[in-house]
């Protein structure tokens, strides 16, 4: 089976971009390879450090591990947002394929410090175990948590210098940038963001590493596909499956509400995180 590393390059070759989406329990993960299976497309499982701590470090891992091994199938598990050096190096070890450094709220030079840091560390593990682990680090500020936002975070939208995203990587040697071009994590009330597609193509053009699209959830269709013809390989998706899994699981309970059997009264979440990941995999990929 092709690494990650290898079938970012192929998404890149293609002008398309691999789905990144977040769990916090197992309805999730079938959901997410229910919908990448149906469409035979690679798929990345992402936990932040709080979902991290719910599932489990080690639990993710076998899980991920298992299915992809059972089943030959290119599923791959992401350490997304992590804010410490600790932390990073915990789900290295663990056996993660790649990990996020955020050093977002630190100034530049903390960040191209921690980030380094992270960086050395994988490659040494690579060295001594062959595993491919990639390391991704965000540059600008696209706000903080998957939730939903009456407005747009104070602070929040500061887009990524080119020039200064070309510092960064030369000074931390990541594999992957999440630049901030627009969009905002979590999901907005007052309106949608917007993607600058002109500078994810200066970005991606004056870096040469892969770019990530964060803060995709509640994007309009249009800005997905003009940020993947600019440069992006990578989307990003956690808000829209919370919201889709909160509304399967209450209409579940509103349905059936004598229902008291686990699989049965989350079922219709499931089903529905399965439906947002899969049209959201056909748009990324270009498949009607």
């Amino acid at each position: 089976m092709k690494t990650l590393r290898e079938y970012i390059k192929e998404a890149e070759k293609k002008s398309v971009a691999i789905g990144h989406f977040n769990i916090s329990n197992l309805e999730g993960l079938h959901a997410i390879y229910n919908a990448a299976r149906k469409l035979n497309l690679p798929v990345i499982i992402g936990v932040s450090e709080g979902e991290e701590n719910f599932i489990g470090r080690e639990e993710v891992v076998a899980l991920i591990r298992t299915i992809r091994e059972r089943d030959n199938y290119p599923i791959f598990l992401n350490a997304d947002h992590h804010k410490s050096f600790e932390t990073v190096v915990a789900c290295i070890d663990a056996g993660f394929d790649s990990v996020i450094i955020d050093g977002t709220k630190l100034n530049f030079e903390e960040n191209v410090k921690v980030t380094k840091q992270c960086v050395d560390y994988a490659r040494n593990v690579t060295k001594e175990t062959g595993r491919d682990i990639l390391v991704e680090a965000e540059l600008g500020y696209i706000g903080e948590g998957s939730n939903i936002k009456d407005k747009v975070p104070e602070g929040a939208g500061i887009l990524t210098k080119p020039e200064e995203a070309e510092k960064f990587i030369k000074m931390t040697g990541i594999d992957l940038l999440a630049p901030s071009v627009g969009s905002i994590h979590g999901l907005i009330k007052s309106g949608k963001p917007h993607i600058n597609a002109e500078l994810v193509t200066q970005i991606r053009k004056i870096t040469g590493v892969p770019l990530v699209l964060h803060g995709g959830s509640g994007l309009r269709d249009i800005d997905f596909t003009n940020a993947i013809k600019a440069g992006i390989s990578i989307v990003h998706i956690n808000t829209e499956i919370r919201v889709a899994y909160t509304e399967g699981l209450n209409k579940s309970l509103v349905d059936s509400p004598d229902e008291v059997v686990p699989y049965k009264v989350s079922k219709p979440a499931q089903d529905m995180i399965e439906a947002v990941v899969f049209e959201r995999l056909k748009l990324f990929n270009g498949i009607k």
